[in-house]
């Protein structure tokens, strides 16, 4: 199935010209919201990822429609990826389904890891020049006390196979990106559950 999801990011903005683009690229159900890009909190693309089957299409009129960022956009399509849902971008010609789009797409994620490669260097010389100062910096490796909590919490319902992802999520009142970091971080390996939601 072909399905559309459309954003603005303040009231005052327009969603009929992205309405009007889904509807011609043939979408059968289009989800729509007006909501900050920054926003964690978009219940209707919460909603759209729940339906999701394999075999579904998702259609965007612009990528920064669809992601908070460029790490957010390709955690996004790696999740589609592996649910077996295809992504079209209309206005940036990119299709993952075809072998161009997942080009595209690698070459952001190079990027991406270009950049987090950057911003590493300069913080270890960072901490390297503040050593030399007499000063020692740096984070804690891992997670939090409280999150190592909630990712326990997170593994067992998990495990549990009586919840899919999206309820999960909303119990532990974090978002779906954050649950998968917990559960890897706990070493649980992902995939479909019995439950249709699961993935």
């Amino acid at each position: 199935m072909n399905i559309g999801y459309a954003r603005v990011s303040t009231r005052d903005q327009n969603l009929a010209l992205q309405l009007d683009a889904l509807a011609q690229a043939g979408c059968e159900e289009i989800y729509q919201e007006k909501a900050s890009g920054m926003s964690a909190a978009r219940t209707e693309l919460d909603r759209m990822l729940a339906r999701l089957r394999p075999g579904d299409t998702v259609y965007i009129y612009k990528l920064d429609r669809l992601g908070r960022s460029l790490k957010h956009l390709l955690d996004m399509v790696a999740e589609f990826e592996f649910r077996e849902v295809g992504l079209v971008s209309l206005t940036d010609a990119i299709n993952t389904s075809s072998a161009q789009g997942r080009l595209i797409f690698n070459l952001f994620a190079s990027l991406a890891e270009f950049e987090r490669e950057l911003i590493r260097e300069r913080t270890h010389a960072g901490l390297a020049a503040a050593r030399a100062r007499g000063r020692i910096g740096g984070r804690r490796p891992g997670l939090s006390e409280a999150a190592q909590r909630t990712a326990i919490v997170a593994e067992t319902l998990y495990r549990e196979q009586q919840l899919g992802v999206n309820e999960i999520a909303q119990r532990l009142q974090i978002s779906k990106v954050t649950l998968y970091k917990y559960l890897r971080h706990r070493g649980v390996a992902i995939q479909h559950y019995r439950k249709g939601t699961a993935l």
